[in-house]
């Protein structure tokens, strides 16, 4: 991965698989893919659904210009990609027959209208599929890297937005506030990768902001210990084919109406 980016794909790929299977691209679709990071299942979809093409926004600058080498470096021509808020970005209207997302939906500052604007851009009766997390109690790697470093305080705010579609009533009200029918919301558990080893695992959690924010009021001494802490965990976690942590997520599907 690249040395400024942690490697979601690598992290997500037992999620990735669910994802896929769920959204069953078909042979010409045209995709919307919200939240895609670098691009991964933009490629993916963009493979599946030629000759029809795929669209993938991100907020993230650097997360979409290395999307686009990776597209360009794998000669796949059907996809591109923007840096967009979905929230507020003019879509072609009624351009997309399906729309998907692996947890890139639950930062919307509005999701009423991130998700209405996103359903304006989806033709009538157009799939929405997407992985959203379960409430943070349910997440063996939010509580196990809080608790190695932070002995499990949560500071004020921390976390709010990862989780802010983990309510399923709310969920399901949320899409059917915007416009969209036919909501299914399915259960999925799958460990989460963070790395071959645990000093692997350790280097590469410095990239998440969760991490720099628990680790941001410690002194010097105090973060030594916490990482101390994080690597005898990660140690633990161990299974001799990589770092694996538990976790819970929602598989949502929608209809446009």
């Amino acid at each position: 991965m690249a040395a400024d980016l942690f490697d979601y794909d690598a992290e997500l790929s037992r999620y990735n698989a669910r994802l896929r299977a769920a959204a069953d691209v078909g042979t010409g679709d045209r995709v919307l893919d919200i939240g895609c990071g670098t691009g991964q299942t933009t490629r993916e979809a963009g493979r599946s659904a030629h000759p029809g093409s795929a669209l993938g926004v991100d907020l993230s600058g650097p997360m979409v210009d290395r999307a686009r080498r990776l597209s360009e470096e794998e000669g796949i021509h059907n996809v591109s990609f923007e840096r967009a808020d979905a929230q507020f970005h003019r879509f072609a209207p009624e351009h997309f027959t399906l729309g998907i997302s692996r947890f890139g939906t639950m930062f919307f500052t509005d999701p009423v209208a991130a998700f209405a604007n996103i359903g304006s851009a989806l033709r009538p009766g157009a799939r929405l599929v997407q992985l959203v997390w379960q409430a943070d109690d349910r997440q063996e790697w939010s509580s196990a890297i809080r608790q190695a470093l932070v002995g499990g305080k949560v500071p004020a705010g921390l976390g709010e937005d990862t989780f802010s579609l983990a309510d399923t009533t709310v969920a399901a009200g949320v899409l059917t506030a915007a416009g969209f029918t036919a909501v299914d919301i399915t259960e999925v558990r799958e460990p989460i990768y963070y790395g071959p080893d645990a000093v692997s695992a350790r280097d590469a959690l410095f990239e998440l902001r969760m991490v720099k924010d628990l680790l941001a009021d410690l002194d010097a001494a105090a973060t030594a210990r916490a990482l101390d802490r994080l690597l005898a965990m990660l140690d633990a976690h161990d299974t001799g084919e990589g770092v694996w942590l538990d976790s819970g997520a929602w598989l949502v599907t929608a209809r446009r109406h």
